[in-house]
């Protein structure tokens, strides 16, 4: 199962329309995930139109977004169980808010956004993933996204770009 990894798109105020590299993986995705900050409903509307898509809303996300989608989720993907929230909040870092809102849960995997920095690492045998934005780069060298493959095991990866 191959899972394309998103967030932080903020569409249409950072960008105008998502990246062709992007688009290439999206047409071969088993599903997509977005980690919020969608900006505008439109976002969900053209990733529809690939396959199916969950996700979580931002803290710039509208009404209309939070309406499709929830502030916390868990799916199943394959065997194992995914943890996706936007990570937005006060205290702490992104990555450990992240953490915090799946104590007690069991997952394999917390996909988080908000901070825009990528990040790929086992905590306490969770997979942590922030895919990046693959539109609004902030700081960092590169846009980004992921790529998760769920299969006898869990792999994801980021995909960088100019």
């Amino acid at each position: 199962m191959k899972i394309v990894v998103l967030s932080d798109t903020h569409i249409p105020k950072r960008a105008k329309s998502f990246p062709e590299l992007l688009i290439a993986d999206l047409k071969t995705a088993d599903l997509i995930i977005h980690a919020g900050d969608w900006q505008h409903p439109v976002v969900y509307d053209f990733l529809s139109a690939f396959g199916k898509v969950e996700g979580v809303h931002g803290n710039v996300d509208n009404e209309e977004i939070k309406n499709l989608f929830p502030a916390k989720k868990m799916i199943q993907a394959g065997h194992f169980k995914i943890g996706i929230i936007h990570g937005y909040g006060t205290g702490k870092t992104t990555e450990k808010r992240a953490i915090k809102a799946f104590k007690g849960d069991q997952v394999d995997c917390i996909i988080f956004g908000h901070s825009h920095i990528p990040v790929l690492k086992v905590v306490e045998g969770i997979l942590l993933f922030n895919p990046g934005s693959p539109t609004d780069k902030r700081r960092q060298p590169q846009y980004s996204y992921g790529i998760m493959e769920a299969g006898e095991e869990l792999f994801a990866r980021h995909v960088f770009f100019d």
